[in-house]
């Protein structure tokens, strides 16, 4: 994993082992949902300085979407870049938060040298290593680890944010397509990223809402997004991309 890590170039600090004391492991922030009450409240200390007010949906909605992409982009550039999958487990990973303007994770971190590949890949005889039959089963434990960890953030940030488990499965059915695709597109090849998404989520498979929908339109690659952040309700600010409660998310 640090070999493969090393190799990539995607313009995000992706880091392995051990990190300083301002990086935030995923267990213990997920131990502690009160540490997202905290996360919440310098967000809307910003918001207020950038839009005059906050709004405690779009602090929560923020926050979901921000969590949650960490381990689907980090899954989705090792798969996208040397079809391996990480081990995605809470205790295993760690994130930093900017601690100028926005504080948004600008870092990931990866604790465990363990990893899933394929029969032919070079490092398959790794003592941390565990072999799966095709892509298939590589793209299905993926998804089953992704949705470990994502069970873990439901049940915890679900006690701190006024959001229902639909809402919260949503944005990480909406992370774990996003982050193949931008994997794709970080490497220069974003129609790769979109079939990674395809194979991560080729049908709605529970936990998750939904299959991937990515489909090529006159502008593009475009999806339907199941999950809001809620930035539109803030004053004077534009709706995303295919917002969902705006623009029917096509």
């Amino acid at each position: 994993m640090a070999e493969s890590i090393a190799r990539l170039d995607a313009g995000y600090d992706i880091r392995f082992g051990p990190q300083p004391d301002d990086w935030t492991t995923c267990s213990g922030l997920l131990a502690e949902p009160s540490r997202f009450d905290l996360w919440r409240k310098d967000l809307a200390e910003w918001m207020y300085e950038q839009y005059g007010e906050s709004d405690d949906r779009a602090t929560a909605g923020y926050v979901m979407g921000w969590y949650l992409h960490q381990p689907g982009y980090l899954a989705g550039l090792l798969f996208h870049t040397a079809r391996r999958v990480p081990s995605l487990r809470p205790r295993d990973m760690a994130l930093h938060l900017a601690t100028e303007g926005r504080p948004h994770p600008d870092g990931v971190a990866l604790f465990s040298d363990e990893f899933a590949c394929l029969p032919d890949d070079p490092a398959s005889h790794h003592p941390a290593a565990t072999v799966v039959a095709d892509e298939a089963a590589l793209a299905a434990l993926l998804r089953a680890r992704y949705a470990a960890h994502a069970a873990q953030f439901v049940a915890a940030f679900g006690q701190v944010a006024r959001f229902g488990r639909r809402t919260l499965w949503a944005a990480a059915t909406d992370m774990l397509e996003y982050g193949p695709w931008a994997a794709g597109r970080a490497c220069g090849d974003e129609t790769g990223g979109v079939t990674d998404a395809a194979l991560i989520l080729p049908e709605k498979l529970a936990p998750f809402v939904a299959p991937s929908s990515l489909h090529l339109t006159d502008e593009g690659w475009k999806r339907k997004r199941n999950s809001c952040c809620f930035h539109y309700v803030l004053p004077d600010a534009e709706p995303c991309t295919a917002c969902p409660r705006t623009c029917g998310g096509s």
